[in-house]
C-alpha cells in the first residue's frame, strides 16, 4: 500500500484563522462598547461589537437557549466531516485544500465561541448605500470564502473530459 502525503497540512491554515479570529474577538471585546459603533471609513466601515445567539444572518437567535447546542454539534460534525475529506486530499491540491481549511478554521472560531461564552463575538459592520448588512467576525468571512471556493471549484474545477466522450 502506498501511502501518499495528504492535505492535513493545510489545517496549519485554519489554525491561523483560528487564531486571527479568537485575537480580533478579543480586541474588540475589551476596546469596543456594545452596539456603539466606531466609524473606521465614514459610510462604509465601523467596528460595531455585537454577539449573536444564532447562526449566519442571526438565524434562531431567539429560540431560548437550545440552538447554542445545536450549533456546537454542527461545527463539531462539519469540522470533522471537512478534516476527513482533507485528509483524503492530495497535498498539492489547493484548490480543494484551501477552502477546506478556511471553513474548518473559522467553524472552529465560533464554535469556540459559543462554548465559552455561550454566543459569537462580531465586530465589522460593513455598510453599503446606507445599509449596514449583519456583524461578522473573521471566522464568519473564513467560512464564507471557503463556501464560495468550493462552489466556485465544483463549478469550473477544470474537469476535463476525455477526447471523443
Amino acid at each position: 500500500m502506498t501511502v501518499r502525503p495528504n492535505a492535513l497540512s493545510w489545517l496549519l491554515l485554519s489554525l491561523v484563522v483560528f487564531a486571527a479570529d479568537q485575537a480580533t474577538k478579543e480586541i474588540a471585546l475589551r476596546s469596543l462598547a456594545p452596539y456603539e459603533p466606531h466609524v473606521v471609513i465614514p459610510g462604509l466601515l465601523n467596528w460595531t461589537l455585537a454577539f449573536n445567539t444564532g447562526a449566519a444572518f442571526s438565524f434562531l437567535a431567539g429560540a431560548g437557549g437550545w440552538q447554542r447546542w445545536l450549533f456546537t454539534a454542527l461545527a463539531i460534525g462539519i469540522s470533522a466531516l471537512l478534516a476527513t475529506w482533507l485528509a483524503r486530499t492530495p497535498r498539492g491540491d489547493w484548490r480543494n485544500a484551501l477552502p477546506l481549511s478556511l471553513v474548518i478554521g473559522g467553524a472552529i472560531g465560533n464554535l469556540v465561541d459559543r462554548l465559552r461564552h455561550g454566543q459569537v463575538t462580531d465586530f465589522i459592520d460593513v455598510i453599503l448605500g446606507g445599509w449596514h448588512f449583519p456583524a461578522f467576525n473573521i471566522a464568519d468571512s473564513a467560512i464564507c470564502v471557503g463556501a464560495v471556493l468550493l462552489v466556485l471549484g465544483g463549478l469550473f474545477g477544470g474537469k476535463t473530459t476525455p477526447a471523443g466522450g
